[in-house]
């Protein structure tokens, strides 16, 4: 007999010998002390037991914290910038791709769980009756999978919110056209139907005196362009007033107290379209309302937010767009950098516990072949 193995102090407890002959107990029961009931390992451990930590790979965890970021940024950058103005089908192909990679990860993630269920059913956890299986840890694949699926609907979502807000507009403006030297008395709303940007005459001024609001949940303001007598100093009446400043809750309903916009700066001269076409039929509403009190005529109205530099307000859209997207690139690397955080110490939590039926077996088989050996 071997003499390391006969001062081995786990060789030489009584427990490890099964009887007669030395042969090793069967795995179904845990060994214990002569005379004692053989104890189910399943009642006596519990369903988990405490066994050694588990080291966590870093390359995975890197992938969980940069793919899910980078497929956000892609996917929000699509939804928010050009492609999706000129090119929508393009756009939505791009999205849909996204999608089918969130699609093949899930699906890896389920075929791995589905594996380990069946895998760790057969083994040797059946012996004890109990469906091993079933309790499984999740892995850095499913975890990947979730990321990737909140990314997906997240950049979708802030990335419609962008464009539609911020560089819709912008988009629309440039492809408009801009018009200097526009004279509200000599010219007409015809003439204009591509304007986005325009520049009036220097003695082209609100008419504070005919606007007016129209009521309906909010309050649609217009007030005329009209033009200022360069003698003696004094609005005058036009055939047709086609072009309209126009604010959203800034005026009374039933008064002339038009303040929406600059309003009451006298640099402005400039005009920047309304694009909106649900707002827009109540802003008719609001000039045809204005006809009939102030008994003028408005022919063909066009409607502008009064300003003094139209080019900064435009640049305007598209700084904020810019911003809220960089604003959404960087919420959505911190948030996946606790994320990940979290899982690194939810699945070293785990390492502390894996099924113990998993590790009896092993140990026993173990303990058996030394008592082999010793023979």
């Amino acid at each position: 007999m071997n003499t390391a193995a006969r001062h081995d102090p786990e060789m030489s407890r009584p427990q490890l010998y099964g009887g007669f002959g030395g042969f090793a107990r069967p795995p179904y029961s845990q060994p214990t002390a002569y005379g004692a009931a053989p104890i189910d390992v399943g009642k006596a451990s519990g369903f988990f037991a405490r066994t050694q930590r588990q080291r966590l790979n870093v390359v995975p965890i890197c992938q969980c914290f940069l793919l899910p970021w980078l497929l956000f940024c892609a996917v929000f950058a699509a939804v928010s910038f050009e492609l999706h103005f000129t090119s929508p089908g393009l756009c939505w192909a791009v999205v849909g791709l996204a999608l089918l990679a969130v699609a093949l990860t899930a699906g890896c993630a389920a075929i791995g769980a589905w594996r380990k269920y069946r895998s760790a059913g057969a083994g040797n956890y059946s012996a004890f009756g109990v469906d091993a299986g079933a309790a499984h840890p999740p892995t850095w694949v499913t975890f990947l999978a979730l990321s990737f699926l909140a990314a997906w609907v997240l950049a979708v979502v802030l990335g419609n919110m962008n464009f539609w807000t911020n560089m819709q507009p912008y988009y629309d403006y440039h492809n408009l056209n801009s018009h200097t030297s526009i004279n509200p008395a000599r010219m007409r709303g015809q003439e204009f139907m591509d304007a986005g940007r325009v520049l009036f005459t220097n003695n082209s001024v609100l008419d504070l005196r005919r606007s007016i609001g129209f009521r309906n949940l909010d309050t649609y303001c217009v007030a005329p362009i009209t033009i200022r007598s360069e003698d003696q100093g004094t609005l005058l009446s036009l055939e047709s007033y086609d072009f309209w400043a126009v604010g959203l809750d800034c005026c009374q309903t039933h008064a002339a107290d038009f303040h929406c916009g600059e309003f009451d700066n006298p640099q402005a001269r400039q005009g920047l379209r309304l694009l909106r076409d649900d707002q827009r039929q109540f802003f008719r509403l609001a000039v045809q309302q204005a006809e009939a009190t102030y008994s003028i005529k408005a022919d063909h109205p066009l409607f502008f937010y009064w300003v003094s530099d139209a080019g900064a307000e435009v640049q305007t859209f598209r700084d904020d767009g810019y911003r809220y997207f960089l604003i959404g690139m960087l919420v959505h690397f911190a948030w996946q950098l606790l994320c990940v955080t979290l899982a690194i110490f939810a699945f070293a939590k785990l390492g502390h516990f894996e099924l113990g039926m998993g590790s009896l077996p092993s140990a026993v088989n173990s303990r058996s072949a030394r008592v082999t050996s010793m023979e």
